[in-house]
């Protein structure tokens, strides 16, 4: 779902896979205070948000965990905050996800409610998310875990 304007949003926008390793990615992940400790471990891709003209946007990551995402790292340059990328940017990385997407954060919770995430309980998390090092270890016990919503089909 998105709103005026979004499509055009989204289509300003492609996708390029980088690698974990990618230096602009981990610059970019601590510079938002984001972690970066697993970054370069198996079963996640990252993806570089690019404009038409060439510059880079920001970054969203996923991590496959069974059938089920945990959507992590998303970020937005500094000079490309308040423009609706953030959106644009989920949206076109979860477009074709086939699964239950779920994410942790510590301070963007009313930004992913507005895209259809909601807060869960961890007992509502399924074991092989909660297993992730980002949940298990690397984010504060403290973290806001929530679930995309998606519409019936």
């Amino acid at each position: 779902m998105l709103r005026a304007g979004g499509e055009a949003m989204l289509s300003a926008i492609a996708l390029h896979e980088v690698a974990g390793s990618d230096t602009r990615l981990r610059e970019a992940l601590r510079a938002a205070d984001l972690p970066t400790d697993d970054i370069e471990d198996d079963g996640r891709a990252f993806f570089e948000a690019v404009s038409r003209d060439g510059q880079t946007i920001g970054y969203a990551g996923l991590e496959r965990c069974g059938g089920d995402y945990l959507l992590r790292s998303v970020v937005i340059l500094p000079a490309h905050q308040g423009y609706g990328f953030g959106r644009a940017i989920v949206e076109a990385t979860l477009r074709d996800v086939d699964g239950d997407v779920f994410l942790a954060t510590t301070s963007a919770t009313s930004f992913f409610s507005s895209l259809g995430f909601s807060e869960v309980s961890r007992a509502e998390v399924p074991a092989a998310v909660l297993s992730t090092r980002q949940l298990s270890s690397i984010c504060p016990s403290s973290a806001t875990i929530m679930k995309l919503n998606r519409p019936p089909t």
